[in-house]
């Protein structure tokens, strides 16, 4: 981190807080000018959702730069910069707002954690490190940091304002109440910043409506940040078993399968029932390996299953990937699941074009 401060966690909620606050810091009416404002937006969709406020903001402003992987959209206001990011360079992890003038500064610089707590909804509870303040010398830096690191993709007329501005913000002290007034700031922070209560097992499960509340199918979310591991795993009884054993309590057998794939979640994590025995494991944050070694406890869990139901052999089928694509590529991870079941595979891969890491077929 650049100024010196220790990093704090966020979460994306928290995040978005600070952002707007910030934001509605520029908009205010104050002569203190020239006023320059960089925000950096990760992807396209996060900066639709604020396209009318840096609309505002670009209305007051000497020069606004806005920056996101893939480009921002060609209709930006006057004075309104966009810059493209690569997505393998460093600035693409980062979620920040800098605001400076003459008398005025304020920073939020966070940086893409890629993983997850648990939240209402797997957006809310993505994670970063960063720091966040209301001290001027602190967004001079900041904007000093940002304006050289993207000058190069800046028109001439952008870097001559941002210039001009960080010039006249170096002739003027900071103000000595800045401490003061942070202080209040921070605490107001703490007390809104409320914890989550911990996800109850009974929870973990969601319906196709719930899915699509927790992925944020329908709210605002993008695909290229959070990984999300993707298990699907389908458990089948040895044909004609409750027939052949006459077993009148086949509930009980259910609820040990549900139990033994709950014991396999983290409180971040989300599971999703397909089918009567088919199941989605959606694990935010966890790689290929870490998804494997999910398999191989819930292979050993449903293998114990046998000590207590001895007339039972479950074959259990699963396929793994690991992808950063929004909608969740569920139907695909069914698709593989019925793939690995049909060629009496224990574990598959989704395909390379669905899955951003996908294992290779069968272990």
């Amino acid at each position: 981190m650049h100024s010196g401060r220790t990093p704090e966690q966020f979460t994306k909620r928290s995040l978005v807080a600070l952002s707007h606050a910030i934001e509605r810091a520029a908009l205010a009416e104050a002569e203190d000018g020239p006023l320059i404002v960089f925000a950096l937006f990760q992807r396209l969709p996060y900066f639709d959702r604020e396209r009318e406020v840096y609309r505002r903001i670009a209305g007051r402003a000497a020069a606004t730069v806005v920056a996101m992987v893939g480009g921002p959209p060609p209709d930006l206001p006057e004075r309104t910069y966009g810059v493209t990011l690569d997505e393998a360079e460093e600035l693409a992890r980062e979620w920040s707002v800098v605001v400076l003038s003459p008398r005025f500064g304020a920073t939020l610089v966070a940086h893409d954690r890629a993983e997850a707590t648990p939240a209402p909804t797997l957006e809310a509870g993505r994670l970063f490190d960063g720091r966040w303040g209301f001290r001027r010398d602190e967004a001079l830096h900041e904007a000093i940091r940002l304006r050289e690191q993207l000058a190069e993709r800046l028109p001439a007329e952008a870097r001559t304002a941002l210039d001009e501005a960080i010039a006249r913000v170096r002739d003027i002290p900071a103000g000595p109440g800045e401490p003061r007034a942070e202080a209040a700031l921070r605490l107001l922070a703490r007390r809104a910043d409320r914890v989550t209560p911990p996800v109850q097992p009974a929870e973990a499960f969601l319906d196709e409506p719930g899915l699509r509340r927790w992925a944020g199918m329908d709210g605002v979310t993008a695909s290229g940040t959070l990984p999300v591991a993707l298990v699907g795993l389908r458990v089948d009884e040895p044909s004609g078993s409750p027939e052949r054993f006459g077993r009148r309590n086949g509930a009980r057998e259910g609820h040990a399968v549900l139990a033994a794939v709950t014991g396999a979640l983290r409180p971040v994590d989300r599971a999703l029932r397909v089918a009567e025995n088919e199941y989605q494991l959606l694990l935010p944050g966890l790689d290929e390996p870490a998804a494997l070694e999910v398999v191989r406890r819930l292979h050993d869990a449903i293998a114990a299953l046998a000590k207590s139901y001895p007339f039972l052999v479950y074959t259990m089928h699963a396929a793994v990937g690991v992808s950063t694509r929004r909608p969740l590529p569920t139907a695909d991870l069914r698709a593989a699941v019925d793939w690995a079941a049909r060629k009496g595979l224990p574990v598959a891969g989704l395909p390379p074009e669905t899955a951003d890491a996908a294992t290779a077929p069968a272990r």
